[in-house]
């Protein structure tokens, strides 16, 4: 009986057929895990691996999916994804090609607002030494915001209430959806450069997290910083708190209290803001699960064409990292030794050489001054001393302290012996002040 001969397959026939096999069975998947190795080349593309305690598997998301995700990955991020399960052929490896990813525990949104606010905080965007103070009861006020929504009347009716006679500018722009941000951008750019105001309001009704989206952009807080004019942020209720709000030089928890803080009562100027009420609001929240039931069911019946494509980007990304590899290399030899011939030919300058010359030079200069100095400095104390000494032992300085020195005349001969004179000799009495000529009476030896 003639056995039958195996198949041999070439290794791009087997890849092809696991290829198939996997992305026939595993076209749509949930993985849960931990991502590590994360990295994010020139090109957009996410790459990363997700692992648990026994097993770990590669995952890429490329740029198309990327551009819709709100948040960074980071290593160490747990995260539920959802993908398809592929084949890199070239180098034989299985993955998950990704369309969504998601932090476990907390909101895509909930975690980019965060990630923005921790960088934009160690940028100084929100340092209040950079804020700028309000006026006291500003005059024209631009309110940046919907003219057609609730935040607009809330503000202008307390104005109305308070003091009729602010003028008020209303800047119409959305505040709501995916060109929201650019608007309020532009406005505040148009502000500063075209209104003479004293205060811009920055105002909301309040919403979701998503609703309030447009408020949590880098542009848009930013853009707050770099205004002339003092930005007051009041985007939703109280207990919303937006980019926006972080960024303004103060922020108001409603329309309506960022109105009451412009425009003080007449009978209060001299006092704070009295009445700031608290609001509450219920969030809306989407029905994830329905919403990926019919995600789910759509994706079952398409077929993904841009297969190809992701492989040939992933090969794309392998030789544009090699060829920076090569060049960054080849750079840092040159420069290495560029260095080493700069050090050698400073060592042997003939100019380096006379600066160290110059400079001992100089410090002998200065060391010499100094004991020039300190010399004249000694004997200068000797020199004082010895004046006092002297002066300590002038007769000059005796006779200020009451003696008297007498001469026998004519000869002016000092007189220590009373018997050295008789009566009738005419003697010299030289005191402090003056002197004196007397003649002698009586002459006694004791």
């Amino acid at each position: 009986m003639k056995t039958k001969t195996p198949k041999v397959y070439t290794v791009s026939e087997l890849t092809e057929e696991i290829q198939n096999l996997l992305e026939d069975r595993f076209d749509f998947v949930w993985v849960e895990g931990e991502i590590s190795n994360f990295s994010a080349p020139v090109s957009g593309h996410y790459y990363m691996v997700f692992k648990d305690k026994k097993s770990q598997i590669r995952a890429v998301m490329f740029r198309l999916q990327v551009r819709y995700l709100k948040f960074v990955p980071e290593n160490g991020m747990k995260v539920i994804a959802q993908g398809r399960v592929g084949v890199y052929p070239p180098r034989g490896e299985y993955q998950i090609v990704l369309d969504y990813l998601e932090p476990m525990g907390v909101g895509a949104l909930a975690l980019a607002f965060e990630q923005l606010k921790k960088k934009l905080a160690f940028q100084g965007v929100f340092d209040e030494d950079v804020k700028k103070a309000l006026p006291f009861l500003p005059q024209r006020v631009a309110v940046i915001t919907s003219p057609t929504g609730a935040a607009i009347r809330d503000f202008l009716k307390i104005i109305r209430r308070r003091f009729v006679n602010m003028e008020i500018i209303v800047v119409p722009v959305r505040v709501q959806g995916d060109e929201a941000t650019a608007d309020m951008v532009k406005a505040l750019e148009f502000v500063n450069a075209e209104l003479q105001v004293d205060v811009i309001v920055l105002t909301r009704g309040g919403g979701s997290l998503e609703d309030l989206w447009a408020f949590n952009q880098e542009d848009l807080a930013l853009a707050i910083r770099r205004s002339q004019i003092p930005v007051v942020s009041a985007v939703g209720h109280e207990i919303d708190l937006t980019i926006s709000d972080l960024a303004a030089d103060f922020r108001a928890p409603t329309p309506s209290a960022a109105a009451e803080l412009l425009v003080k009562e007449k009978e209060a100027l001299s006092t704070h803001l009295d009445d700031m009420r608290k609001r509450l609001v219920s969030g809306i929240k989407a029905n994830i699960k329905t919403l990926n039931q019919e995600l789910e069911h759509l994706a079952n019946g398409l077929r993904d064409p841009r297969r190809r494509l992701n492989d040939n980007w992933i090969r794309l990304d392998e030789v544009h990292s090699r060829l920076f590899r090569s060049m960054d290399l080849t750079i840092r030899d040159r420069k290495r030794w560029l260095g080493a011939e700069a050090r050698t030919l400073i060592l042997q300058s003939p100019a380096n050489m006379v600066n160290l010359l110059m400079e001992r030079l100089g410090f002998s200069r200065l060391s010499l001054g100094r004991a020039i100095k300190r010399r004249l400095e000694e004997k200068g104390i000797s020199l004082s001393l010895l004046e006092k000494r002297m002066n300590d032992l002038s007769p000059l300085s005796i006779l200020e302290r009451g003696y008297s020195i007498t001469r026998k005349l004519p000869e002016k001969i000092v007189l220590r012996n009373a018997s050295d004179v008789r009566k009738g000799d005419q003697v010299q009495v030289l005191l402090s002040k003056g002197q004196l000529e007397c003649g002698v009476k009586k002459v006694s030896a004791q």
